[in-house]
């Protein structure tokens, strides 16, 4: 399958504008940056499993929709053949599709378990793997991992989340060594809390006083300025950066203070 991707990009013809394809493009995060992209004159493919709010927000931003189900193992290699199809190539790929659960890790559900596992860290993998040959035959190109803090510090009752955005983290941190010098850039954004139906579909809303969530469309300002600038790793809200550097050459002192506010 990998083959025939990469095939079928070298054959089509390319679009005049740049082309951002979005996964979780139906809510939240991913939702917000295409509209973003879509404003900066961005060609957008629209990933999720909501046909009828892809198609809505296609119409809106004059995106195409790519319905796919990328908690399938071979989800990711459809998506990314229908992309290249559709565009000839992807000049960025923005991994904004997630989800989570709250709760013990030894309660955790097995499928759900799964789930996390194929959409958070699994995804993104196949789906760069796919389309990284040719963003290094053009030598240009953007990946935007969207990670999140507790990939960074971890959460208590959030183990199974927490290890999926830490291995995207490494993932980005050891392809960033990998692509230095090819012209394609490896891009990480780490949230906090976001105000975004995420918390609703994981079970458990949001309970902490603080820090509040931030808003999608400034989660989405961070990703478009990873595109369009140097900086390969943002924050939001950028304060974040404070206690990550904390737990990096503290982590006993962090854990202390982060267990006793929960």
């Amino acid at each position: 399958m990998a083959e025939e991707v990469q095939s079928r990009a070298r054959r089509s013809s390319p679009t005049e504008r740049p082309v951002a394809l979005i996964t979780g493009a139906s809510s939240g995060i991913g939702l917000a940056t295409a509209t973003r992209l879509a404003d900066a004159g961005w060609q957008t493919l629209l990933s999720g499993t909501d046909r009828a709010r892809l198609d809505a927000i296609a119409e809106r931003t004059g995106g195409r929709a790519l319905p796919e189900d990328l908690s399938k193992p071979d989800g990711p290699a459809r998506l990314a053949e229908a992309a290249l199809a559709e565009t000839g190539r992807v000049d960025a790929l923005i991994a904004s599709a997630g989800l989570g659960w709250r709760g013990p890790f030894a309660e955790t559900p097995s499928d759900t378990l799964d789930r996390m596992i194929e959409v958070n860290l699994a995804a993104p993998l196949r789906l760069v793997r796919l389309l990284l040959p040719g963003m290094l035959e053009r030598r240009r190109g953007r990946i935007v991992l969207v990670g999140s803090m507790a990939g960074q510090v971890g959460v208590r009752e959030e183990s199974g989340y927490a290890a999926t955005k830490g291995g995207l983290a490494m993932f980005a941190e050891s392809l960033w060594y990998e692509l230095r010098g090819t012209g394609v850039g490896v891009r990480l954004v780490l949230p906090g809390a976001v105000d975004t139906p995420f918390f609703d579909r994981r079970g458990t809303p949001y309970q902490r006083e603080r820090p509040r969530p931030v808003s999608a469309e400034r989660v989405a300002d961070a990703v478009v300025a990873t595109i369009t600038t140097g900086r390969d790793r943002l924050y939001v809200p950028h304060w974040l950066g404070f206690p990550a550097r904390i737990h990096g050459v503290a982590p006993g002192v962090f854990r202390r203070i982060a267990s006793r506010f929960g």
